[in-house]
């Protein structure tokens, strides 16, 4: 009895110890990966997937339209941006928002389209733990939501007074669009929103992820890695959920996502749509796209759709 009592026991901790190792090596992997933090890294990519729009991206930095600007996030964390000012004088501007590992430079593409077809000044901040901003680790676009309110707060400073403002962005950027729609205090110079692969969730994602990435299950992992970071960085996997937040937007918001979308996958799309029951919205399904993919195998309609729909809300 005393050796069944024994290994159930020592079973037990191994259990434990390796439920807890899961839980904090997902905390690691997920929120303080090894990420690439140089300008020339993704300028290479950009020149790589959208060779169309290199001669105009390489004017823009010839020209030195491109500047930077930095300042203190309300805990005093440094955040760094990029601004380019439209070609002329505009009371237009498009707040574009990168995703997960990735760079301002990656919201080119979109920026191309705001500046060029809607005249639009672009402001694209870097998200913590990304490129030149600070941080410890990956926001999952929670507390993100609250530094591009700030970033809000620029615009008239950077462009001019009466700017009316699009925010846009992709993946988890797009979450983090998503979260910032639901603040009751959103200011009114916000005139509409897009959201390009966003998922509902931070908890949804990660369990996706635990199930079809490492084929392990949700329980008890994903609840002990969420204890794990409330614990080091303070916020919770459950209480990031873009889900709730535009259940309480009331700001025009345009949902896009690739219709092959696995990472973010494409059913996520359908339930954030129908969560937004206050103010207009509008969802496109790129055809066949995968994930974060809508522009490039769909370039003409994906501006075609995102012009139209921000159109409407700009004087």
């Amino acid at each position: 009895m005393k050796r069944v009592i024994g290994w159930i026991i020592g079973s037990l901790l191994v259990v434990v110890l390796l439920t807890l190792g899961g839980g904090y090596y997902l905390t690691r992997v997920a929120l303080q990966p090894t990420v690439e933090r140089s300008e020339e890294h993704f300028i290479a990519s950009f020149d790589e997937h959208y060779p169309d729009l290199v001669p105009w991206f390489t004017a823009l930095r010839a020209e030195g339209a491109i500047g930077e600007i930095t300042r203190k996030g309300a805990d005093g964390c440094e955040l760094q941006a990029y601004y380019i000012p439209a070609e002329s004088a505009s009371t237009r501007t498009a707040i574009l928002v990168h995703g997960y590992t990735d760079h301002p430079f990656g919201m080119m593409q979109y920026g191309w389209i705001y500046r060029e077809k809607l005249g639009c000044n672009l402001l694209l901040p870097t998200l913590r733990y990304h490129g030149k901003s600070g941080g410890d680790h990956i926001q999952m676009g929670w507390n993100d939501r609250l530094d591009i309110k700030q970033w809000i707060e620029v615009c008239d400073t950077l462009f001019g007074e009466g700017q009316e403002i699009v925010i846009h962005g992709l993946s988890m950027g797009a979450a983090t669009v998503m979260m910032l729609s639901g603040e009751t205090d959103l200011p009114t110079s916000v005139r509409c929103m897009v959201e390009d692969c966003g998922y509902t969730s931070v908890w949804d994602q990660f369990s996706k992820e635990l199930k079809e990435d490492y084929h392990l299950p949700t329980f008890p992992i994903l609840q002990v890695a969420r204890k794990i970071a409330q614990w080091r960085f303070g916020w919770d996997f459950c209480e990031a959920s873009a889900l709730e937040a535009v259940g309480r937007s009331t700001c025009p918001m345009l949902f896009i996502h690739g219709g092959n979308d696995h990472y973010v996958p494409t059913c996520m799309v359908y339930p954030l749509y129908e969560a937004k029951t206050q103010g207009p919205k509008q969802q496109w399904i790129a055809p066949d796209a995968g994930h974060a993919d809508a522009y490039m195998d769909h370039p003409e309609s994906y501006a075609e759709v995102v012009c139209t729909f921000c159109e409407q809300y700009f004087d």
